[in-house]
Formats: structure tokens, C-alpha cells, sequence
């Protein structure tokens, strides 16, 4: 590379590569999304590492697995002593900037950010804990189905009050990065938090689909015909407790269509700030999201497990002028993006990491000279009574857990994973001679029974301190953005001719962009 490019990350939440045009949904209107597929390196098979929003982000910043940093569920703490690489660029030379939500938990709300630019939608603190000694009990503040049942159209949400100030904030950015010097290149990640349930979206977004053009789930299973696993998340997301109607289902997927063209426009508004300033031609563009989304598919909503919807994700690279524009069919996942980040902040010659690292760059892949075709993934969080570990390679995937029976699935003639191979295979036969090489392989990469005792551990800590700081006085975690008015727009000890120049874009006389 002749330079060192900027990086423009831009995260959805709960975003399936199935309701996307670029992968092939042929009703769903995502056009700026679909530009930069066209103009950059899609990834056909990339995953999560773990199905649930604050450990898969933790994966995504540090290269590492769960186990490795302690990211067991979502009140997991972040430990500040974990290189993200927001530290890595930032030793770079690089400028790091966060926007929206990234689900820290904790006293550390930056790891390694320079700037981060608003608040988090999620709580900071341990009360979301789940707690694996009382598997019978359901926790009052999780997932139940009010998402599916009052899904539909409304006029104002959580969720777009808090896209909206995160989208703004980062047009304002960007505008200010192109009005500087530009001394250094720049890091930002924009994180949004649609299409996440609940399913509400606008009416402007509700009618982008008609009923006809929103498809029912594919697959449908009974309680009785599903995995342990996947029982248990019903009982835990209240799944059980009221059938939903066909009605209720499709509003849901409807609204959660509607939110992924809210996503798509949000993009194409960062897309356009960044082509009228001139930075589109140096930015790098990644797009993913953290985890997907079952829909109702298999009887399951939301995500939790290593079924296809939950943990297939959208990986998009757009980098003008580096690459060229094309496909990967090669399993990959988001603990990759920190080696990638890495090596294309140093022009492609990235000195030794100086930590442990569990992903493998994808630089490989963008040049077209081979790559990994691996994902390993852990489940550590609310449903699960044990580790749930994953295993994703070729055209297989196998899950294990030490409560429940292993599964694996040959995904190039069972997409939608109907056909447990693992299950009752014949002596002798290929799927129990793999069954048995994936079970070895599980016993050399995981102590399962270590692992479950440092979760219950965990847990029972977090545990005591979010009771113990529920009484008496509250002081959050949570990140408190700070604007220094005194530096705001005119003020009496700043020359009006300088700061009008400043802030004025292109400046008077410039060439236009």
C-alpha cells in the first residue's frame, strides 16, 4: 500500500447477512450496504465468536477468545489490561474514535479510544449477571417475547433516539477531521444499535416492505423435536409461556426488515459525508455486526446460540484502491479483525504483536494469496449450564457441550442444519470418525470443567457486587460524555474571521472537493 488509510468501522447489532441484498436476499432494500459489497471484499462465511453482544464485541476488539479475557455474558467486565486494537492503531500513530455502543462493562468505558463521543445504550454495571446455579430460574430483567407480541410501527424509540445522536455525532466528526490538519490518520468505530430488538421501526421504514416481500421463518420445530440447549433458551426467554401467531411473527421480521433499511440509510449518511470531503478515496470500510438474529427460525428468537442465524454475521472490507472487489467463501470470524487492523495500519508489514493473539489477520484473503478457512467460537452466557464450544471448519460444524449431545452438521447440503450427524452414527462410519477427531480436538483446546468453575466463579463475584451496590448511594460506570461549551461554535476570546475559516468546509478559496 503506497499509504496508510484511515478506518471507518461501522457495527450493526443483531444483523443477519440473510437480510441483506449483498448476500442474496432478493426483497430487502439496502442499497448503500449493497455499494459497498460491490466495491469492496465480502465474506460469505463469517461468524461471531459468541452469540451475545458484549462478549462477541470484547472478541472483536481484542483477538481473543472469551475464556482467554474473562468475556463470559454481558455483565462480564472488560479487563483494562486487555490490548484492544484501539491501543494497538493508537501505538500506530493512529487517531481512535468511538461513536455508539460497545457494551463495556466496568470502571475502563475507553480501551484505548482517544475520543469517545457518546454514551452506551447498555448498562455499565454487574446486573444483567446471569447465574448458572440456579439454571431453573428465569431472570426477571432478560429477553421475553413483548419484542414479537407488540411488534409493529411506532413513532419514536429507545433505540433511535440513541442511533440518531450516535449517527449525528459522527457526521460532526468526520466533517471535523476533514476541516483539520489531518495530522494523523484515523480509527473510528460506529456503532449502532438497530436492527436489535424490540421490533419497532417507523412508519417510513415499516411500509420500505409489504407482508408479501417479508418471508415466514424456514425452518419450524416443535419444543419437544429441539436440542437441549435450545429448550432451555425458550424457558429462559419466557419463549414457552403464550403461542404467537403467525401475525405477531411476520410484524416482527417486518419491523426487524424495516430496521435493517434504517441501518442501511444511516450508513449511506457516513458514506456521503465521507465522499463530499474527499476522506472516501484514503478510508477503509468495514461493516459487520456482532451477532445475528434467529427470527423465529427453529421456534427460537434473538441469538444465544451457534445456530446459523444467531452466529452468521455480515463482513464487508472496502478498500479503494488496495484490493480488488470480490467474494470469500472461507470460514472467518470477527476475533480476526484485530490482526487485520493491525497489518493494514503498517502498510502490510505489521511488526510481532505483543500479545497473545487467537484470531488470524484476513489481509491474506483481501490479497487473494490463500487465508484460514477456521472459526472457533464459546458460549458462556444466559441458556447455557456449561461451556458451549463450536468448531466451524470447511463445510462442517460442531458443537459440544458437556450436558448435552454433540451436534454436527455438513452446512454445504444441510443449510438449515436439520440433519444432526452426530447423532447415533454408524461404527465406522465418516460422521463418527468425525465426531471423534472433533471431541479429541476439543479436549486439546478446552478444559471444559476448569472453564465451567472460573464462570460460576465469576459470577457469584458479580454477583455480590451488584447487590452489594444496589444499596445506599449509586455512583455509574457508565460514560459520561463531555462538551466544553467554552470551545463551542463563537465565543468573545477566539478571533469570529479565524473560527469561521476553521469551520467553514471547503474554506473560502479552497478547490471544491
Amino acid at each position: 500500500m503506497a499509504r496508510r488509510p484511515n478506518i471507518l468501522i461501522l457495527m450493526a447489532d443483531q444483523m443477519i447477512p440473510q437480510a441483506l441484498g449483498a448476500y442474496g436476499n432478493p426483497t430487502v432494500r439496502t442499497p448503500h450496504i449493497d455499494r459497498l459489497a460491490e466495491s469492496g471484499v465480502v465474506f460469505d462465511s463469517a461468524y461471531c465468536n459468541s452469540p451475545l453482544c458484549a462478549p462477541s464485541r470484547y472478541v472483536f476488539l481484542s483477538g481473543r477468545l472469551p475464556s482467554a479475557i474473562g468475556a463470559y455474558d454481558n455483565a462480564a467486565e472488560f479487563p483494562s489490561t486487555v490490548p484492544t486494537f484501539a491501543h494497538y492503531l493508537r501505538l500506530a500513530g493512529y487517531r481512535t474514535i468511538l461513536s455508539g455502543k460497545m457494551h463495556f462493562c466496568g470502571a475502563d468505558q475507553l480501551h484505548g479510544f482517544e475520543e469517545r463521543l457518546t454514551t452506551d445504550i447498555y448498562p455499565a454495571d454487574f446486573g444483567w449477571t446471569p447465574d448458572w446455579t440456579r439454571p431453573d430460574e428465569r431472570p426477571s430483567w432478560y429477553h421475553n417475547m413483548s419484542s414479537v407480541r407488540d411488534a409493529g410501527p411506532c413513532l419514536r424509540t429507545n433505540q433511535l433516539d440513541f442511533d440518531e445522536e450516535v449517527v449525528f455525532a459522527s457526521e460532526r466528526k468526520l466533517y471535523d477531521i476533514a476541516r483539520g490538519r489531518r495530522e494523523r490518520p484515523f480509527c473510528f468505530v460506529v456503532s449502532l444499535t438497530h436492527p436489535h430488538d424490540p421490533y419497532a421501526i417507523t412508519e417510513r421504514y415499516w411500509n420500505r416492505h409489504t407482508d408479501a416481500e417479508v418471508p415466514l421463518p424456514r425452518v419450524t420445530l416443535a419444543p419437544e423435536e429441539m436440542d437441549p440447549h435450545s429448550q432451555r433458551l425458550r424457558r429462559v426467554c419466557a419463549m414457552d409461556e403464550m403461542p404467537l401467531s403467525e401475525r405477531q411473527i411476520r410484524n416482527a421480521r417486518r419491523a426487524y426488515y424495516g430496521s435493517v433499511a434504517y441501518v442501511d440509510d444511516q450508513i449511506g449518511r457516513l458514506m456521503t459525508v465521507l465522499e463530499e470531503t474527499g476522506l472516501a478515496e484514503d478510508t477503509i470500510v468495514v461493516l459487520l455486526s456482532d451477532h445475528g438474529d434467529m427470527l423465529g427460525e427453529r421456534g427460537l428468537w434473538y441469538k444465544m446460540s451457534f445456530f446459523e442465524s444467531a452466529c452468521r454475521i455480515p463482513l464487508i472490507v472496502r478498500t479503494p484502491g488496495w484490493f480488488q472487489a470480490g467474494r470469500v467463501a472461507a470460514s472467518v470470524s470477527s476475533m480476526d479483525l484485530l490482526p487485520t487492523l493491525v497489518d493494514l495500519a503498517h502498510d502490510g508489514a505489521a511488526p510481532g504483536l505483543r500479545t497473545p493473539i487467537d484470531g488470524r489477520s484476513l489481509l491474506p484473503h483481501l490479497q487473494r494469496s490463500g487465508g484460514h478457512d477456521e472459526v472457533i467460537g464459546e458460549y458462556l452466557g444466559e441458556g447455557a449450564v456449561a461451556p458451549i464450544v463450536m468448531i466451524r471448519r470447511g463445510s462442517e460444524k460442531f458443537i459440544h457441550s458437556p450436558t448435552d449431545p454433540d451436534q454436527l452438521y455438513d452446512l454445504s447440503d444441510d443449510p438449515d442444519e436439520l440433519t444432526n450427524r452426530a447423532e447415533r452414527p454408524a461404527a465406522g462410519s465418516a460422521a463418527a470418525d468425525a465426531v471423534k477427531d472433533y471431541r479429541a480436538e476439543v479436549d486439546r483446546r478446552w478444559d471444559l470443567a476448569r472453564l465451567h468453575g472460573e464462570v460460576v466463579a465469576s459470577q457469584q463475584l458479580r454477583l455480590l457486587v451488584a447487590d452489594a451496590l444496589r444499596q445506599g448511594q449509586h455512583r455509574s460506570w457508565d460514560f459520561q460524555p463531555f462538551t466544553d461549551a467554552g470551545t463551542s461554535y463563537m465565543r468573545n476570546h477566539l478571533d469570529l474571521d479565524d473560527l469561521e475559516a476553521m469551520a467553514r468546509f471547503p474554506r473560502p478559496g479552497a478547490p471544491a472537493q
